[in-house]
């Protein structure tokens, strides 16, 4: 793989992911529209849920997170066989943890709607959707998995051209099941979960035959047995730390939801409302730090530390001024923009009121997002997950609690919560990131290795 470099590079990289992470992004979008046709308590089951189904995606391909550094890496450096090796064990062990996942939504769905503190005339609906949707969440593991391995390798147009895919279909099939098109019964909710299902199992079965031609030998189904011990163990190195900093967002996220439920379904309603609307806000700027952490992973491989070092002030840069950008045109049409998912004045009150609040949140989420990804790309996963175990513990979760709960000042006390908790991982990495002790160490490394080359090279004379 060949990656330019500057601007162009990483816009090529970038762009293709946008599109990607922007339909998907907007199915999320077409979903909360079609729900919100049933009722609003629809869309509240939808909304806890889906955050729940985020949180569990994202610890399921923390394998796959911590393969595709490696594979960049790797590629970076020329080694293409150990990158393929990589590839096929992250997404062999996405793929059953996402099982095991699934296992348990499936079959122990009530329960987990209780434990998320869903009202009692929801449950009926939760079950629905948490058993389907849950149930299928493995699909949701296997594309994940497999777009992350095919994106390392500088393809990202093909992931994208699949999500495109997925996104039809998955309104089509919407439309025929929610309003019973053809013929068929008015499904509701349970509609949307088998819509659901259907798209993203089409969508891997494509990603798996693009995945299997993505390097320079081709995967074979027998391929998917392989296991080196030492790839393996250098996966689960660099990957450990960032299944802790999954679960410590989980935990948060699930905690924060729990507190909105226990505020009403109305504030629940309106979070999920500005949650979509918030999406579009970042999707791009997301789209910027994915490609650097890319390209970043690949310059580490090959040793060019200090375009290492400028490519990721670069990637802050331009994520800031689209994200900042972004956020002005959303407070500026925001209340508008409720008013296509609800006529409820008090949750596009809730909602406008938050709106402001948002203006501060997604910079601070932009500089978390690229000086994160940038410390990741290079391998510092330890730093970041130990900050995001504390500052999500206690500024997330029992700031959120104090300020939102005890203090009695709702969402707006969980959204400062949620800005100052972005602000302090952003400055702390963004702190160990100019302090480049990783970037230091690899160039002592580097000096070291040429050093013992050159004694060798004398001596064969």
């Amino acid at each position: 793989m060949k990656l330019k470099t500057g601007n162009v590079g990483l816009w090529v990289l970038a762009w293709p992911i946008f599109i990607e992470i922007f339909l998907q992004t907007l199915l999320g979008t077409v979903d909360t529209i079609m729900v919100s046709r049933i009722s609003d308590d629809a869309v509240a089951v939808v909304g806890i849920s889906n955050q729940l189904f985020g949180a569990l995606t994202t610890l399921f391909t923390t394998f796959a997170g911590g393969a595709g550094i490696l594979i960049a890496q790797r590629l970076g450096s020329g080694r293409q066989e150990d990158a393929r090796v990589i590839a096929i064990m992250g997404v062999t062990a996405s793929t059953v943890l996402g099982l095991i996942v699934s296992v348990v939504m499936f079959l122990f769905a009530d329960p987990i709607g209780g434990a998320l503190n869903i009202s009692g005339e929801l449950i009926p609906l939760a079950h629905v959707y948490l058993t389907y949707v849950g149930g299928g969440l493995f699909l949701v593991g296997l594309t994940a998995s497999l777009g992350s391995a095919i994106r390392n390798t500088g393809n990202t147009r093909g992931p994208m051209y699949t999500g495109v895919a997925v996104n039809v279909i998955h309104i089509i099939l919407n439309y025929i099941f929610i309003f019973g098109m053809f013929g068929l019964p008015q499904m509701g909710l349970g509609g949307i979960a088998i819509s659901n299902v259907i798209s993203r199992g089409l969508g891997t079965i494509v990603l798996l035959v693009m995945f299997c031609g993505a390097f320079e030998r081709r995967i074979r189904l027998r391929d998917f047995a392989v296991f080196k011990r030492k790839l393996f163990g250098e996966i689960v190195k660099i990957s450990w730390p960032l299944g802790l900093n999954s679960s410590a967002w989980v935990v948060s996220q699930l905690a924060i939801y729990s507190f909105l439920a226990m505020l009403g379904a109305k504030e629940l309603a309106a979070r999920t409302y500005l949650n979509t609307l918030e999406s579009f806000c970042f999707t791009l700027g997301y789209a910027v730090a994915m490609a650097g952490q890319i390209r970043i992973a690949t310059l580490f491989g090959a040793r060019q530390l200090s375009e290492v070092y400028r490519s990721a002030f670069r990637t802050l840069y331009i994520g800031l001024a689209i994200v900042s950008a972004n956020v002005v045109l959303l407070f500026a049409f925001g209340k508008s923009l409720l008013g296509m998912f609800t006529v409820d004045g008090e949750i596009i009150s809730i909602g406008v009121t938050l709106l402001v609040l948002n203006l501060l949140l997604q910079p601070c989420k932009m500089l978390n997002m690229a000086m994160g990804n940038a410390l990741n790309a290079i391998g510092d996963t330890r730093y970041t997950m130990t900050i995001s175990l504390i500052c999500m513990t206690t500024i997330g979760i029992g700031g959120s609690y104090l300020l939102g709960i005890s203090w009695g000042w709702g969402l707006v006390g969980i959204y400062c919560c949620m800005i100052a908790d972005e602000a302090a991982r952003g400055l702390l990495v963004l702190r160990r990131w100019r302090g480049r002790k990783v970037l230091y160490a690899s160039e002592s490394q580097n000096g070291g290795q040429r050093t013992v080359q050159g004694k060798a090279a004398e001596a064969s004379f």
